[in-house]
C-alpha cells in the first residue's frame, strides 16, 4: 500500500507540472503502459496471499483510474491554454489604422489614349473601335494599297488564310465607317487600337503596338484644318509652346501626304539627344484623303474631301515620359509602372 500511495502522488505531481501534450503523452506511457510501475504492480500480486489479493487490487485498479483521469483533465486544460494564447497572440486591435490596399496605376499607353480621346471628344470626334481581325479588303484593298504594295507581303502581315488577317492599322476601321456613313455628312471619328505586323523586336520596334488613326470627311476640308487640328493637339500633349512642320511624303491613301514633326519639347527646338540635335521630333504621318477612297466607299470627290492621320500611341508615350525602350510596355514589371500617375 505504502508503494501505490508513493505512485500516485508522484504521478499526480508530475502530471500537474507539465506544460504541453508532447511531454504529457510521455507520462501516459510512463504510467499506465506495459512496461509501467502500474503494470509491475499487478505482476506482484502473486505474491499475496488470497485474502490480501482483493484490496491490492482495488487499490492498484483505483490508482491507474485516478491517474488516467489526472491525465485526461490536464489534456483538457492544455488544450484550453492553447486556445486561449491563440486568441491572445491573434487579437486585432481595432483603434489601429486600416492598410491602405494598392492601387495600380494606368499604363502609360492607356494614359497617352485616353488623354487623345478627351482631346478629339472636346473636338467633336467619335471614338470608333474595332476588330482585330479584319478582312484583305478593308485593311488594303478600300484604302487604295494594290495588290502589289509592299505593304501586302506575308512578310509584313500577319494573315490568317488569304482574306483574313491581324489588322496592320486602324484604317480598317476608317473605311468601315465611311462605307457606313455615306453619303452623309460631315465625319468626325478617332479610332484607337493594338496593331500587328511581321517584325523582329528592339528598342523601337514590335510585333505589336497602339495607333488612334483620325479621320475628318465634309466640305471644303484642307490641310490647313489637318494643320490646325495637329497644332492643337501637339500644344495639348507636350505643351503650349510647340510648333508643327509637314514634309512631303507619301501613303497609298492620301493625296498629297505629309510627315508630321513637332519642335522639341526638351529644347524647344535648339537641338538635344532626343531630337537627334535637328530641333524636331516626328510624330505622326498624315494627308489629305485620296479620292479613290472616298469613290470606293460611295462619296463624290469632287464635292467632299477631308483628312486622315495616324498616331503611334507608343511613339508619343516615349517622347512624353521619356521612355528609351518600347519593350518596357509589354514586360509586365510593376516597377516601371511605379513612376506613372493619371493625366489631369
Amino acid at each position: 500500500m505504502e508503494q501505490i500511495e508513493k505512485l500516485q502522488n508522484e504521478a499526480l505531481t508530475k502530471i500537474a507540472d507539465c506544460q504541453n501534450n508532447q511531454d504529457l503523452n510521455a507520462l501516459r506511457v510512463e504510467y499506465l503502459g506495459k512496461k509501467g510501475p502500474i503494470q509491475n504492480l499487478m505482476k506482484g500480486m502473486k505474491d499475496l496471499t488470497p485474502d490480501q489479493r482483493p484490496a491490492f487490487g482495488q487499490q492498484v485498479n483505483q490508482l491507474k483510474s485516478q491517474i488516467a483521469q489526472a491525465i485526461e483533465e490536464k489534456r483538457e486544460a492544455l488544450a484550453k491554454k492553447e486556445l486561449q494564447e491563440k486568441i491572445e497572440s491573434e487579437k486585432i486591435d481595432i483603434t489601429l489604422p486600416g492598410r491602405k490596399p494598392v492601387v495600380a496605376n494606368l499604363h502609360p499607353l492607356n494614359l497617352v489614349c485616353q488623354e487623345l480621346e478627351d482631346l478629339f471628344i472636346g473636338l467633336g470626334y467619335q471614338v470608333i473601335e474595332g476588330d482585330d481581325i479584319v478582312s484583305d479588303e478593308y485593311c488594303f484593298e478600300r484604302a487604295n494599297i494594290p495588290k502589289d504594295h509592299p505593304a501586302r507581303d506575308m512578310q509584313d502581315s500577319l494573315y490568317i488564310d488569304p482574306n483574313w488577317l491581324l489588322r496592320t492599322h486602324t484604317t480598317a476601321i476608317q473605311m468601315e465607317v465611311l462605307e457606313q456613313s455615306a453619303p452623309h455628312l460631315p465625319i468626325k471619328v478617332v479610332c484607337p487600337g493594338k496593331v500587328y505586323r511581321r517584325d523582329d523586336d528592339d528598342a523601337t520596334h514590335s510585333h505589336q503596338f497602339m495607333q488612334m488613326e483620325g479621320l475628318v470627311i465634309g466640305e471644303h476640308v484642307t490641310l490647313s484644318d489637318l494643320k490646325g487640328t495637329l497644332e492643337f493637339m501637339a500644344r495639348k500633349l507636350f505643351g503650349q509652346d510647340r510648333q508643327i512642320r509637314f514634309r512631303p511624303s507619301f501613303f497609298p491613301f492620301t493625296e498629297p501626304s505629309v510627315e508630321v514633326d513637332v519642335s522639341c519639347h526638351i529644347c524647344n527646338g535648339k537641338g538635344c539627344p532626343t531630337c537627334k540635335g535637328t530641333g524636331w521630333i516626328e510624330i505622326l504621318g498624315a494627308g489629305e484623303v485620296h479620292p479613290n477612297v472616298l469613290k470606293m466607299a460611295g462619296y463624290d470627290p469632287d464635292k467632299c474631301s477631308g483628312f486622315a492621320f495616324g498616331v503611334g500611341i507608343e511613339r508619343v508615350a516615349m517622347l512624353k515620359y521619356g521612355i528609351d525602350d518600347i519593350r518596357h510596355f509589354y514586360t509586365n514589371d510593376m516597377r516601371f509602372m511605379e513612376p506613372f500617375k493619371r493625366f489631369d
